[in-house]
């Protein structure tokens, strides 16, 4: 993009010259030219939003402007409260007088003037799907062509006998029929059981419409010579004759009327008779053998979330919830007397364990005997069955379903629930008419449950006939379509019967993306949020080839970036900075990348300035943690050696297998050698992977898991509380003498709890507002003005400033003014040493990246680490989401210093910055979904990018021959 020649076409403007070439000022000279416009551009005058320094910028549209600089900069309150919020505001201006009343409620940007943007669609790193009914699928579209696929071209088989079904028509009947030869024919319809009231009104209704003859069971019958005790309601096969004639090929016009009256009496059954058999017609699709019905293939009949396709068992959820004893008795060295049956240790049911006590003693049963050693028949007597008042365990929580209308009865029961696999349609959520229909011989269910990559191939590979592809022409562009652009931003492992809300952030965005391109808007504002979160160097580019392509469709592209990859194809790089929080906000740069010169992002740029790789990196070994015979999702039954008191990075392609290798198989199974069990929910399906064996795990003293799940889901979490931090500021201001003159307590100063939080928005400061069409927005509180608390608890100051004062500071501001408390300026001080100074510490939990919820986690952690002793492995996941390359340089400081205090730290990361600097690298593939889940290669830095077959030591080794250069040099 950057450098090229811009081939689009240029808008033309209308002039007037006078002959000297001159614009004309003479009207009786008029001559008039077509002359270029100049390039239309989005104008921001004077933003102030969050900490931005008045900028007022052109940026230009139909164009892909990145926006870069250190983290805190200004990025995000531009790109996303800026110029997205404005562009809402303006969309819900053109809706209903219902969504207008919400705009005087939702804060306009501090911006003086915004002047042409175009309609705005954000795409950020966040899921925002929480239901079990979404998958890949359906969030893609892709399933609802799919349904369209099989609903015109599927073929349906009997569900019975597994025989073609068919539906007949006049000229198939008529076909089938003259194909048995030459012989005598008749044209009946079965007599519908609707018309059977009487003999006698059997014999005058068919004489009313003009037939005169039947067959009744065989026999053949003229009504008016019935042979007297004749009674046609107590046939078994009563049928109508139509016609009578030969079968040959001349008369076939006539057995074509004949069919077709027999259809319309027979409510669309018609069966011929003739010398050689006899034939069974149906308009309604039914079994070509043993005439078992099938429902009309439609879109509805192949949709899970519709009540025509979706499987009775589990209402289309694919999955059962069922008791299980593990959940119910999850300790089972526990006797009863300690509440080895778990429901009845809350203390709502205290009366319901005496029972349980009592009912043992009379059945013999030691309430002070481990569970694990009880009788089998004794155990199952108290989980099951029932002896005078006392009801067991199990049949209780069923009981207890009567009443789940109530909330706190739902979430306890469903703590006790096991997702397992529907046994009716073995988790393919549909019903076996659904399932009866195939297209090259597969199923829709079996074709969801296949990756994207393989759902591709599948489709090339398709074959029709002309008439069926002739029909599907369409069907199967949009569908090829939706699973490029799937590919294109990298997600064709993905199978797109993988629920929507297991996706990572930014697949999730990843996925809006390519829908995004799906859509085919034109002259829209695409605001995205680093969109190569979650990527492979190796798919980078792709993703590169896609924003390209909505640029060319004529819309205007705005990323939030840091990586120089991206950064390096665009066509415009704005660069705010220079430093974080009140130290950005400014623009250091504003054009195309050529011209960056000193600023940071250009130094990064030209080289000038880089993470250097270590000259020596720390040996590997003696103490090995060794993991043998992993397996889970895709991984193969592979052994992985990770060298303790080392920096060691995981490695591979997108789907390779990372998160399931460290996250579902090396930090669970380390938890339950640790701490006894494991903290996977397995009532909300959370896997725990296998392994043959795993030793050296007693040469550490705990493992912690920093990923980028978010610190809270409502915005009274933030920041200050989440490090321990608020405390002591409620303490400062509980020991203030208006404080002590009014009763206050340091719970006063809580908006967590009553007493000094507003209650119109519980502490919160916003209040959530249902939009129905759209998704839902967080508008100030009108009470509070959005400061979280009561008027009177902020006449309390220290130095001037309130406790909501405080809350707007920014951690950087906060260590400057507390300096005096050491305490608290230690746990803020960790927070700057993550790259987090410039957030504020009241900042909502809901506006934080994960990336920035990650940091604060491990800001968490260093913090604590001096109280707590011991050798510790931390697992991290790519904790340089969101960070500028000079913030990583910080961040591997951190690191560093871990790792250098005794502990051993995990990362799963695609930065090759950080992959440099690693002590050990562990790298996965080759590719993703099937073709990955093995080791590739595990060694140094160096090792790997000698490895052929590693795509990440194909990206290492330039980065490893800079220090070659640099020590030759």
């Amino acid at each position: 993009m950057g450098g090229q020649e811009d081939r689009r076409a240029p808008n033309w403007r209308l002039e007037t010259r006078s002959p000297t070439g001159q614009a004309s000022q003479l009207p009786n000279f008029p001559t008039f030219y077509l002359s270029p416009m100049p390039p239309p551009v989005i104008r921001i005058v004077n933003a102030r939003q969050n900490n931005l320094k008045g900028i007022t910028v052109d940026l230009p549209r139909r164009a892909v402007v990145v926006i870069t600089g250190p983290s805190g900069s200004g990025k995000s309150s531009l790109a996303f409260e800026t110029l997205y919020a404005e562009g809402q505001r303006r969309y819900i201006e053109s809706l209903s007088t219902y969504a207008k009343q919400f705009l005087d409620r939702m804060p306009k940007p501090l911006v003086d003037r915004l002047e042409g943007i175009p309609p705005a669609v954000a795409i950020q790193q966040h899921n925002p799907i929480v239901s079990s009914r979404s998958t890949v699928g359906t969030a893609t579209e892709v399933h609802d062509y799919l349904r369209l696929l099989w609903a015109r071209v599927g073929t349906t088989f009997c569900r019975a006998c597994g025989a073609l079904v068919r539906r007949d028509t006049t000229d198939s009947a008529a076909d089938a029929t003259l194909a048995l030869g030459d012989g005598r024919l008749q044209v009946t319809f079965p007599l519908p059981a609707s018309a059977r009231f009487s003999h006698d009104a059997i014999v005058e209704n068919l004489r009313a419409l003009g037939f005169v003859r039947v067959l009744a069971d065989g026999e053949a019958l003229h009504l008016e010579e019935l042979p007297a005790g004749t009674d046609l309601t107590r046939a078994t096969d009563l049928l109508v004759v139509v016609d009578r004639l030969r079968a040959e090929p001349s008369a076939r016009g006539r057995l074509a009327d004949a069919l077709s009256t027999a259809f319309q009496e027979g409510e669309g059954v018609a069966v011929t008779v003739h010398d050689a058999g006899r034939l069974r017609f149906t308009v309604f699709p039914s079994c070509s053998r043993c005439d078992t019905q099938a429902r009309a293939p439609t879109p509805a009949l192949f949709s899970f979330n519709n009540p025509r396709g979706a499987c009775a068992a589990c209402n289309g959820f694919g999955a059962v919830l069922e008791y299980d004893e593990s959940l119910v008795v999850p300790d089972r060295s526990r006797s009863l007397a300690e509440g080895a049956i778990d429901p009845w240790t809350k203390p709502r049911y205290e009366a319901r364990r005496r029972l349980l006590l009592e009912t043992a003693r009379k059945l013999g049963v030691d309430p002070d005997r481990a569970w694990s050693r009880l009788k089998a028949a004794d155990r199952h007597t108290l989980l099951h069955g029932k002896s005078g008042r006392y009801v067991g365990i199990f049949p209780f929580l069923k009981g207890l379903e009567e009443k789940r209308y109530k909330q706190y009865i739902r979430v306890f029961l469903r703590q006790y629930q096991l997702a397992l696999t529907c046994p009716t349609c073995h988790g393919t959520r549909l019903n076996e008419h659904a399932l009866a229909v195939r297209i090259g011989g597969e199923t829709i269910a079996e074709v969801s449950a296949l990756p994207v990559d393989a759902v591709h191939e599948w489709l090339d590979g398709l074959s029709l006939s002309d008439t069926e592809r002739l029909i599907a022409h369409s069907i199967l562009d949009q569908l090829g379509a939706r699973l490029d652009y799937l590919r294109d931003v990298g997600l064709g492992y993905l199978t797109l019967s993988r629920q929507a809300r297991t996706l990572s952030g930014g697949e999730a965005q990843r996925i809006a993306l390519a829908n995004a391109l799906g859509s085919r808007l034109v002259d829209s504002l695409y605001v995205l949020d680093e969109p190569s979160i979650g990527l492979h160097p190796r798919d980078t580019d792709r993703l590169l080839a896609l924003l390209r392509r909505l640029r060319d469709l004529g819309n205007t592209v705005v990323v939030v970036e840091h990586d120089l990859a991206d950064v390096q194809q665009a066509d415009f790089m704005l660069e705010l900075g220079p430093g974080s929080g009140e130290h950005g906000g400014r623009i250091v740069h504003a054009g195309p990348l050529e011209t960056a010169g000193d600023s940071l992002t250009g130094q990064y740029l030209s080289g000038r300035k880089r993470i250097a790789v270590p000259s020596v990196r720390r040996r590997a070994g003696p103490r090995w943690l060794r993991l043998r015979g992993a397996t889970l999702h895709n991984l193969k039954g592979i052994d992985v050696d990770i060298p303790l008191g080392t920096l060691t990075a995981v490695t591979g392609v997108s789907g390779s297998g990372k998160s399931s290798l460290v996250h579902d198989v090396l930090y669970r199974n380390l938890e339950a050698k640790l701490h006894g069990a494991h903290s996977a929910k397995s009532h909300l399906g959370e896997a725990v992977g296998g392994v043959a064996s795993l030793t050296g795990a007693e040469m550490l003293d705990d493992v912690l898991l920093v990923d980028q799940s978010p610190i809270g889901r409502t915005p009274r979490s933030n920041p200050v509380t989440y490090v321990k931090a608020f405390d002591e500021i409620r303490e400062l201001f509980a020991a203030q003498p208006l404080s002590l003159a009014r009763g206050y307590t340091a719970s006063t100063f809580s908006f967590n709890l009553p007493g000094g939080r507003c209650e119109e928005c519980e502490g919160a400061g916003h209040v959530q507002v249902e939009m129905v069409f759209l998704a839902d927005v967080y508008v100030p509180c009108e009470t509070c003005g959005g400061t979280r608390f009561r008027r009177d608890v902020l006449d309390v100051r220290i130095n001037g400033i309130s406790i909501h004062d405080v809350l707007q500071w920014t951690v950087e501001e906060a260590i400057t003014r507390f300096r005096h408390q050491p305490r608290l300026g230690a746990a803020l001080w960790q927070l700057q040493q993550v790259g987090l100074g410039y957030l504020r510490l009241g900042q909502p939990a809901t506006t934080l990246s994960g990336g920035e919820a990650q940091r604060l986690k491990i800001a968490r952690e260093l913090a604590s680490a001096g109280r707590r002793a011991g050798r510790k492995l931390y697992i991290l996941d790519e904790p340089t989401t969101g960070l500028h390359l000079d913030d990583v340089r910080v961040l591997l400081q951190v690191l560093d210093r871990l790792v250098d205090a005794g502990h051993t730290v995990l990362v799963i990361e695609h930065h090759p910055d950080v992959i440099k600097r690693a002590d050990w690298v562990i790298d996965l593939g080759p590719e993703a979904g099937d073709g990955g889940g093995r080791v590739v290669a595990q060694g140094t830095p160096e090792q790997i990018a000698s490895v052929a077959e590693s795509h990440t030591g194909r990206y290492l080794a330039p980065l490893l021959r800079e220090l070659d250069a640099m020590v030759t040099a």
